[in-house]
């Protein structure tokens, strides 16, 4: 960590800064000299008839400067109190009003990132940036934000165990009862129309975001992790009441690592087609989505749901999957199969096919330039197993 160790009073006469501009900002606008130090107290010193503001920053040197500098303490740091505190880190900012708004409601201090604290502050939120608590600003382009002890320490640490909160007191961490994060588009970029450039597709991998969504679901006992706006109404309501459920906060940890796995799986298969083609990998994930629960299984006894398949190789493939029911009673599993059966066999023809499935088998299938005359024959092929069955066309049917 870096902090101001000596700032010349020239630079210091020629502009003073407002208290609570970040040590780093100083340094880099002053030229001054840093230092290493480690997160305890904030002070302040008046050099010059400057005021450096030393947020959360006990300094480690023999300088006669930096010993008064940090000797001079005021109040402690926000991070080193025991208040409630959220932590914000959106890509999607869909509904992050609603969710700021209700969270400041309840008492919960704000802390984000970049551009969801702009948006918050643009709500009229107050909202405490990363930087305040971890005295360093974001770095390499973003890709460092809150990758940090004094993040990673207050939502790793468990509220159960002194030492580790003496160790948290210690440094003057605070700890975060609230993780809110949804990560870089990755899958929405590498699915688009056109290529993505490789190096695009390198810059929109997540890193700090799946770091805070699996410390904070691992301690889900003591911090709640969101990662779906859609929860949004559903955290606020369960903050307001019971905060011992353990049920609605396990529900929130799966649902958080089963977000960063399924996002990790799209990484991960878009970097192999990248590097080996065609190739089949040694293993691979399937994430899954699901679309809706069906009436029953193959048999009336049996449960059944319909999951989407969410690979990349799988996006813009067509399929049941992504058909419309236009009419009807919802489609059983059955239905399902013998549909997709259906789907796949009639995509082998290029001229104007009917199949018709029973059982997920073929019982009928022809060609014709005239699709009508193409059904007519299909269902001549066996009459009796038509009955009931799945008619598939490889072009549109308009009567």
């Amino acid at each position: 960590m870096l902090g101001i160790a000596a700032v010349p009073a020239s630079a210091l006469s020629a502009a003073t800064p407002a208290v609570g501009t970040s040590p780093l900002h100083l340094s880099n606008h002053w030229r001054a000299k840093v230092c290493t130090f480690t997160s305890q107290q904030q002070g302040q010193a008046s050099v010059g008839g400057g005021i450096i503001h030393l947020q959360s920053c006990l300094l480690r040197s023999s300088s006669p400067l930096v010993k008064a500098m940090a000797a001079e303490k005021t109040e402690s740091h926000p991070s080193a109190s025991r208040s409630r505190q959220a932590l914000i880190s959106l890509s999607d900012k869909r509904d992050l009003a609603l969710l700021g708004k209700g969270l400041h409601e309840l008492g919960y201090t704000l802390v984000s990132t970049g551009g969801t604290a702009a948006a918050l502050q643009t709500s009229g939120l107050p909202v405490t940036k990363v930087e305040q608590l971890t005295c360093f600003p974001e770095m390499l382009d973003g890709r460092v934000k809150t990758l940090h002890p004094n993040i990673h320490g207050g939502i790793l640490a468990r509220r159960d165990q002194s030492h580790h909160m003496e160790a948290l007191d210690k440094r003057g961490i605070g700890t975060f009862d609230v993780v809110v994060v949804n990560l870089y588009p990755f899958y929405d970029k590498v699915t688009a129309k056109g290529n993505i450039e490789f190096e695009d597709g390198i810059e929109n991998i997540d890193i700090g975001g799946p770091a805070m969504i699996r410390a904070a679901a691992k301690n889900h006992k003591d911090v709640l992790i969101v990662v779906d706006s859609e929860d949004y109404p559903a955290l606020l309501e369960f903050l307001k009441g019971n905060l011992e459920d353990p049920h609605f906060r396990r529900k929130l940890a799966w649902k958080a690592f089963q977000h960063s796995a399924s996002y990790d799986s799209a990484v991960s298969e878009w970097l192999w087609e990248q590097t080996n083609g065609e190739k089949f990998p040694p293993s691979f994930t399937v994430p899954l989505s699901l679309k809706s629960s069906l009436r029953y299984g193959e048999n009336p006894h049996q449960k059944a749901a319909f999951y989407v398949d969410k690979r990349i190789a799988e996006v813009n493939a067509g399929g049941i999957a992504s058909a419309i029911q236009h009419h009807g009673k919802e489609m059983s599993y059955n239905n399902y199969l013998d549909a997709d059966a259906a789907w796949n066999c009639v995509s082998e023809f290029k001229n104007p096919t009917c199949v018709v499935v029973k059982h997920t088998n073929p019982c009928g299938v022809a060609s014709r330039s005239d699709i009508l005359e193409a059904y007519r024959l299909a269902v001549k092929a066996d009459p009796v197993s038509a009955f009931g069955g799945i008619v598939a066309f490889n072009v549109e049917v308009d009567e």
